[in-house]
């Protein structure tokens, strides 16, 4: 199965840290890579694009000292309502960022703009129509964001997504959802993707942004914690319940309505109503990053010596 020539012999476990909307940063990119694995960052994580270059020259710079370490990549929103999306992009391909991660369209100009510069493209797609416009935009994989991710998750299960982007797509395969253990990677690979998409486990690490309520909260939540709504964006994501009911937030009625008139504190949601994926039933501790993806390898190791 296809691993991109750019991250072969430079991994640790197969897998990349999926970009965490304010929570991923320079500290955990950089020790993600250092233990060898991708670590990306959504480039909206900063205010503006002279934060987003900044942080771009911070994590290239500490990178350039460790030759050793997985390459990084950013994330950028496709969208029209981005309105950073040219800058943002223009200091990308500045920058020669190895890996760039799209979401919400995949657009022939931004896969082109990153092929330039011999950059790699990987999509986030949760159904088979979206996974298509990506394929035709030239993409190099796609990450097949399944039932119980975190974020702006699909309901499809891997078991049906993955046989089906194989049968259309020659290129990168990645799988999300619910991933938090070592096991889980190796299943993936089992399964027919070739990386692993780990993102709400990074959630609890030390080098995350996130507030200390919000990694306390996914350590104490279980999978039936998950909600899923699209009442919270406009866009069906994962929310934990628990921040959703100390927003103040009616459940039964979320359940009825597809968008929300979110209060004046809660105009920002994403940074007063947290996601997770449904995988926090299995996280109950709070690592260094490089412990973790550490930890993540010999457990990866260790299922593929049981099998």
């Amino acid at each position: 199965m296809p691993i991109p020539a750019m991250l072969q012999g430079r991994l640790a476990l197969p897998a990349v840290a999926a970009p965490l909307f304010l929570v991923s940063g320079p500290d955990l990119v950089v020790e993600t890579c250092r233990a060898g694995m991708v670590g990306t960052f959504p480039a909206l994580n900063q205010r503006d694009t002279a934060g987003y270059v900044g942080w771009l020259d911070e994590i290239a710079g500490r990178l350039a000292a460790l030759p050793q370490a997985a390459p990084f990549g950013v994330n950028l929103i496709v969208h029209r309502s981005n309105k950073r999306l040219q800058a943002d992009l223009e200091a990308t391909v500045a920058h020669r960022v190895p890996l760039v991660i799209t979401s919400l369209g995949a657009v022939r100009e931004v896969v082109d703009a990153v092929h330039g510069y011999g950059g790699l493209v990987f999509h986030d797609v949760i159904n088979m129509r979206h996974a298509t416009k990506a394929a035709e935009a030239g993409v190099d994989g796609l990450i097949a964001v399944c039932a119980g991710a975190g974020g702006h998750a699909g309901t499809l299960s891997p078991f049906a997504f993955l046989p089906e982007l194989r049968a259309m797509f020659p290129g990168t395969l990645l799988l999300g959802g619910g991933i938090a253990h070592g096991r889980q990677v190796a299943a993936a690979r089992l399964m027919g993707a070739d990386l692993a998409y780990v993102g709400t486990r990074f959630i609890a690490t030390q080098e995350s942004l996130a507030a200390p309520e919000y990694k306390r909260m996914v350590l104490e939540a279980r999978a039936g914690d998950i909600v899923y709504t699209a009442a919270i964006s406009g866009v069906k994501g994962n929310f934990l319940r628990q921040s959703l009911v100390a927003a103040g937030l009616d459940l039964d009625r979320m359940a009825e309505q597809e968008a929300l008139n979110l209060t004046e504190h809660e105009k920002r949601p994403w940074k007063n109503i947290w996601s997770a994926g449904q995988g926090v039933g299995s996280i109950d501790d709070l690592p260094p990053a490089g412990a973790l993806c550490a930890r993540l390898a010999a457990e990866y190791r260790d299922a593929g010596a049981a099998l």
